[in-house]
């Protein structure tokens, strides 16, 4: 039987010498026993602490590894650039022009009189004139210190925004927010807006006779995305195909956001398998915008959207690439589009023009689901 002693005796001078006893039966089993566990609890007391530092090291490694996310653009990427047209207009463009460029192979045509649109404004529907209804928009949509051709750009894409949309179905049209496009009513009108509005009264972008949906962002980071690609479920159409974007050149035109991979991990959590290790590109849309990437961990790997990234990351836009920064070394992550990086396109001197073409008020055809928002306050 095992008896427990104390490996010293403290005695009452605080002396640390071994007890008589002790030391006169040192060969005992018993005492082997004793000596042995404390050989053991020693050992363990190492280990412990050897994998505490492990641990902290670990900790230590992920907070000094960054994950660099050099992006482009603010937005979904499809339709009319906001800070691209203010480019085209700033360069002599005129509206017509500058719909012509976003929207592929479109023509001008006028919407019927008397359209109304019902808005959403909080859980009240509020039924308005057309016209009316676009003054309460393009203010909020795009800054009235911006150039005519400009205005009167996003006159024509909210005008027919509001009339292809179906947010709704039957109770209403459009929300009054970035689900739709930003209603802010007579508040929001300005004499520069409103003469833009004026100038283009009843003008709406067309495809085939008939008014085509008019999606719309901030910026396109300098080119556009084709609308399958940027709204997963959504019908490809002929109108909405990336373009470049020369004279995009705002504030978002290209960012860079860098997370430690402790943060990055954290806001993919769910997504990474044991510990975060980064982020490999599958495939990219007709732009840089991802489509689909693995985020790798320590035990695997997980299948995501560029649209889930970009939320759970915080970007402004699918338009990403990774790459690893480990004290000055920067690393790019593996990258299996086949699409590098790409330079800002050139500006060109020649711009489609827009042929005039019929109106009518039948629904255009079908686009992305209409819980996507058309635009926002981005620009702003």
């Amino acid at each position: 039987m095992l008896i427990a002693r104390s490996t010293y005796h403290r005695d009452s001078t605080g002396s640390r010498e071994a007890p008589a006893d002790l030391l006169a039966d040192w060969g005992s089993r018993d005492l082997q026993s004793v000596v042995l566990a404390g050989v053991l609890a020693a050992v363990l007391t190492l280990c412990v602490l050897l994998l505490c530092a492990s641990s902290a090291s670990a900790t230590g490694q992920a907070s000094a590894t960054t994950l660099v996310i050099d992006g482009a653009g603010d937005g979904h990427g499809v339709g009319m650039s906001q800070e691209g047209a203010l480019g085209y207009a700033e360069h002599g463009a005129s509206y017509s022009e500058i719909l012509a460029h976003y929207y592929t192979g479109t023509a001008l045509g006028q919407a019927p009189a008397a359209t109304m649109v019902k808005v959403l404004i909080g859980n009240r529907v509020k039924t308005l004139p057309l016209e009316s209804y676009v003054r309460g928009v393009v203010a909020a949509e795009m800054p009235a210190s911006w150039p005519l051709a400009a205005l009167e750009a996003q006159a024509v894409a909210s005008r027919t925004y509001a009339i292809t949309a179906d947010a709704g179905g039957s109770r209403f049209d459009v929300y009054s927010d970035t689900r739709s496009q930003v209603y802010l009513g007579k508040a929001a009108e300005t004499a520069a807006t409103n003469g833009a509005i004026a100038t283009t009264a009843g003008q709406v972008v067309t495809y085939g006779g008939a008014p085509a949906i008019t999606y719309y962002f901030a910026s396109s980071g300098g080119h556009t995305e084709d609308v399958q690609y940027a709204f997963p479920g959504g019908a490809a159409q002929p109108w909405l195909v990336g373009v470049a974007d020369p004279y995009d050149q705002g504030p978002e035109h290209r960012w860079t956001v860098s997370l430690s991979f402790a943060a990055a991990g954290q806001r993919l959590n769910g997504l990474v398998k044991g510990a975060f290790r980064g982020i490999e590109v599958l495939k990219r849309g007709s732009s840089p915008r991802i489509l689909t990437a693995y985020v790798l961990g320590s035990a695997g790997r997980t299948l995501s959207t560029g649209g889930e990234l970009a939320a759970r990351l915080g970007l402004d836009d699918t338009w990403a690439y990774f790459s690893v920064k480990r004290g000055s070394s920067v690393v790019a992550e593996p990258d299996r589009s086949g699409q590098p990086t790409p330079a800002s396109p050139s500006p060109t001197t020649s711009l489609p023009t827009v042929p005039s073409g019929p109106g009518g008020g039948a629904q255009g055809p079908a686009g992305a689901p209409e819980s996507t928002p058309a635009g926002g306050v981005g620009a702003g």
